[in-house]
């Protein structure tokens, strides 16, 4: 894997996701190297929160520039080329925007929320079983100054297309994750999510529960959900899709 630092003030040959600094890695060879670069750089900097790309960086920094189009979060327009500061103001907005409790989107409403099938819930065992499939070829780690992990998505907030989650219900998926079963936000793609935690702090059964509340299809996909049971058992991540055919991202 070969780590490149990006300074959007200085000239770099790579393109970075936005405005703000980043680390871009490439040839990522599985999730194991990628949660071992995030370890080191937040033991290098124990105070920064750090927001990872996941599955097709290209499109989705693209819904993420028009999900920032939402009239909700209220984002001024810049020119072109405006530069970190119109980044950082941009990140500080959303961040309020989503922290504000007129605008938060309530778990309860969310079924029916992103359009699914029988074939989602098998990919969401696939993904969670096979980790490296949810990544990139180049992946950008972002050190964001926001106050919680929650607020990460602030960064490169997404959820586009009218049966997807827009960027308050994917908030919504992320701050339930956190509250109830103890997963910390660290990773956004274009159609999935991406969570760790490092101990339990609820059961396998509680987590499925409220993936089926999500997701539906609980007696179609009644073994996808077991199977997934095992795996939110001993697993230390979790990667939920958040974009209508989001199985059909993986390839």
């Amino acid at each position: 894997m070969q780590v490149h630092d990006v300074d959007p003030l200085l000239p770099d040959r790579f393109r970075p996701v936005d405005g703000l600094r980043s680390v871009r890695l490439s040839e990522v060879a599985s999730l194991a190297d990628l949660l071992e670069t995030i370890s080191s750089l937040r033991r290098n900097d124990p105070a920064a929160r750090f927001l990872c790309t996941l599955d097709s960086l290209g499109q989705c920094c693209y819904t993420s520039m028009h999900a920032l189009e939402d009239p909700r979060l209220d984002v001024p327009s810049y020119e072109d080329g405006a530069g970190p500061a119109h980044e950082q103001a941009r990140l500080r907005q959303v961040a309020a925007k989503l922290d504000d409790p007129a605008l938060r989107f309530s778990w309860e409403a969310l079924p029916g929320t992103v359009v699914t099938n029988v074939a989602d819930v098998e990919a969401l065992v696939t993904v969670n079983r096979e980790p490296d499939a949810v990544l990139d070829d180049v992946v950008y780690v972002q050190p964001l100054p926001v106050e919680r992990d929650d607020l990460l998505i602030a960064g490169l907030p997404n959820g586009y297309f009218s049966a997807d989650w827009d960027v308050f219900q994917n908030h919504a998926v992320i701050r339930r994750l956190h509250e109830r079963h103890g997963y910390r936000f660290f990773g956004i793609g274009a159609a999935w999510l991406g969570f760790l935690r490092d101990d339990p702090t609820s059961p396998a059964s509680d987590v499925v529960a409220d993936l089926v509340h999500l997701y539906g299809w609980a007696e179609e996909a009644a073994d996808s959900w077991r199977a997934l049971g095992d795996l939110v058992e001993r697993n230390g991540w979790l990667f939920l899709g958040y974009a209508e055919d989001f199985a059909e991202a993986l390839g």
